[in-house]
């Protein structure tokens, strides 16, 4: 299993190891251990989430107040999706970009984000199926989205007609959700993802 930082901060690509014969295929899509070492601390579990998405569907641009924010791995488990990163940090050296990393039942990579980034993904194919753990349990009042087809984002969504839930296509804009203070700060959500390293890797 490869574990690899991608351009924005606190956001990991995994590439599992696929043994395959004619029988079928087998592949660990999880390691406690390896993504302890890479990203720096545990992922305490707290929810497993599945999500099955049609062709074109977008969904997104998640997050969560921090503390204690929610921290996800991902997976697509069906078909074939482009996960989004987007980094609502504020004061974060990559804020307000976005990268995306297609995930499909072919490759089976993973995705792993920490707790302040923003979170969306475009369904590439039919039931389409997103598997995620998340370190935390969903907590309505302190979960927040930014509108996906923000053109000031400039997310390049894969898709000719994104079908967005009515929740989503509500959300207010990048620079209203900066503006009424709604975003997480940087320095605050480092100050937290430190207080979960085990204390050899504390800085």
């Amino acid at each position: 299993m490869d574990i690899v930082p991608l351009s924005i901060d606190g956001a990991w690509e995994i590439t599992p190891k696929l043994h395959g014969d004619p029988r079928g295929l087998f592949t660990e899509w999880y390691r406690h251990d390896l993504l302890t070492e890479a990203v720096g601390h545990p992922l305490d579990l707290r929810q497993a989430n599945m999500s099955v998405s049609a062709a074109g569907v977008v969904r997104g641009i998640h997050f969560a107040d921090v503390p204690p924010g929610q921290a996800k791995y991902l997976t697509c488990t069906r078909g074939a999706l482009l996960d989004v990163i987007v980094d609502l940090r504020v004061g974060s050296p990559t804020f307000g970009e976005w990268q995306g990393v297609r995930l499909d039942d072919e490759n089976h990579k993973a995705v792993y984000i920490a707790e302040g980034l923003g979170h969306g993904f475009c369904a590439l194919t039919e039931d389409a199926t997103l598997t995620y753990l998340c370190s935390a349990t969903y907590n309505p009042g302190h979960e927040h989205a930014v509108h996906p087809l923000d053109p000031e984002l400039g997310i390049a969504w894969p898709a000719d007609a994104p079908q967005l839930s009515a929740r989503d296509n509500k959300s207010p804009s990048f620079a209203e959700a900066k503006d009424s203070g709604l975003l997480p700060n940087y320095e605050a959500c480092v100050l937290y993802t430190n207080s979960l390293r085990v204390p050899e890797q504390q800085n």
